[in-house]
């Protein structure tokens, strides 16, 4: 399949409008109400989820689909409370990882299984290790429905070719990028980490980076060697507080809000010259400032000095977000049909105009943002679920707040690294 720009989602922005919480069951009139939840609220996101509800819809008379859009932060609580409450909707989206794998061992979440085995030309689109981060004991809970997601540092070119810097490759490098930015006044980094998760992933790369991907997957699998505490974690800890001495970042990093977009208005107003965000952030960017957009680069995060890490490592996802079926949902084939027009190949083309590129085999990558980010991802031996989705939530928490402390120097890297391997270990033992 070949993914082309067509302009028709410019079209669907007319009429997209938030939907109320309305229940499972059917209404008075004897329409049957199918509730979708997302955690999407940019207006160009929405018009494609909204897209393939329409399509649903007209394909299934006597069906609604009421789509309803919350932002990152407060969806986690909305849908654990209402799971909680047995309120939650047919249709949900989540990051994969340790949080759907809660819901799932719950009894919560359909296996999707035996639907694409049915479905067997429509599933092989996808790329094999997109699953991986929706799946349990082998079998599929989820499908990749926003697109494919890397960290990446995406910079202000006019603030770099103005003062001669050039991206670096090594941690020493950006060291140095951090000290001329502060001699000329600006940031070098804008971070919004009010919710945590976004300072994360310095931790996350520099452990990547000093000790590779394998040293996280035994401390969290609770393999014999692995631990929290390794030396690993407690160098990542030690430079990531270097680079906070250093001044590398905007003032406030810790109390400003990213749903609202508090990094970005940094890198729009030159007062930071670069953020560590997801490959989102390109759509996020072009949506909300066309102009600022045209003067983006990025590059990957540089490798540490002495590390055992490979450079070209990731983290992200291949798939986002990925869509699931609640299982007491009164409507479950119905539910994956929805789940299919969310993830066929409209439902790509529009997602790859919104910036967004589903994991899909053979797919064409015109804009050059996007295929960079692709080839990026194509290098990368491996791809790492950010903590904060792989972990149990529990412990996840845990990783956050000690991240946050990490960056407000409030805690030492060795209090970090103990107060994880101690809820790890609580954990295991439940």
């Amino acid at each position: 399949m070949q993914l082309k720009l067509s302009g028709r989602i410019a079209g669907l922005l007319c009429g997209v409008a938030m939907a109320g919480l309305l229940p499972m069951s059917a209404s008075a009139d004897d329409t049957k109400i199918i509730t979708s939840w997302d955690l999407q609220t940019q207006e160009r996101t929405v018009a494609t989820i909204r897209d393939a509800a329409d399509r649903f819809e007209a394909a299934n008379p006597g069906f609604n689909i009421e789509d309803v859009h919350i932002a990152n932060d407060a969806y986690k609580t909305k849908l654990k409370i209402a799971f909680g409450a047995n309120e939650a909707p047919c249709v949900f989206t989540s990051w994969g990882g340790g949080p759907l794998r809660e819901y799932i061992k719950a009894g919560n979440v359909t296996d999707l299984t035996p639907y694409l085995q049915k479905n067997k030309e429509f599933a092989d689109r996808f790329l094999p290790a997109s699953f991986s981060p929706a799946k349990y004991d082998g079998d599929v809970y989820g499908l990749p429905v926003m697109g494919t997601s890397v960290a990446v540092i995406i910079y202000n070119k006019a603030i770099f070719e103005k003062f001669d810097i050039k991206p670096p490759k090594t941690w020493a490098e950006l060291m140095d990028v951090v000290e001329t930015l502060n001699e000329h006044k600006i940031a070098p980094f804008a971070l919004a980490n009010k919710a945590k998760w976004p300072g994360s992933m310095f931790f996350v790369y520099l452990a990547d980076r000093i000790g590779g991907p394998d040293v996280f997957q035994k401390a969290a699998d609770r393999e014999p060697g692995g631990s929290f505490e390794d030396p690993t974690f407690i160098k990542a800890g030690k430079l990531l507080q270097d680079l906070v001495k250093a001044g590398g970042f905007a003032r406030g990093y810790n109390g400003l809000d990213y749903d609202i977009g508090g990094s970005r208005r940094l890198l729009y107003s030159g007062r930071a010259a670069m953020e560590l965000m997801g490959s989102w952030e390109f759509g996020s960017i072009e949506n909300e400032n066309p102009d600022f957009a045209k003067n983006v680069g990025f590059f990957t995060f540089p490798a540490v000095e002495g590390g055992k890490g490979d450079p070209n490592n990731a983290i992200g996802t291949m798939g986002d977000n990925y869509i699931s079926i609640n299982s007491a949902c009164p409507y479950q084939d119905k539910a994956f049909e929805l789940l299919m027009y969310s993830t066929d190949d409209t439902a790509a083309k529009l997602k790859m105009e919104d910036n967004k590129i589903l994991p899909i085999k053979d797919a064409e990558v015109e804009d050059p943002y996007l295929a960079e980010v692709m080839d990026a991802v194509a290098k990368a031996p491996s791809i790492q679920l950010w903590y904060d989705q792989e972990l149990a939530p529990s412990l996840a928490e845990i990783h956050k707040d000690t991240t946050q402390q990490l960056l407000g120097l409030s805690i030492t890297p060795e209090e970090a690294a103990a107060k994880m391997e101690a809820a790890a270990k609580e954990l295991a033992g439940k």
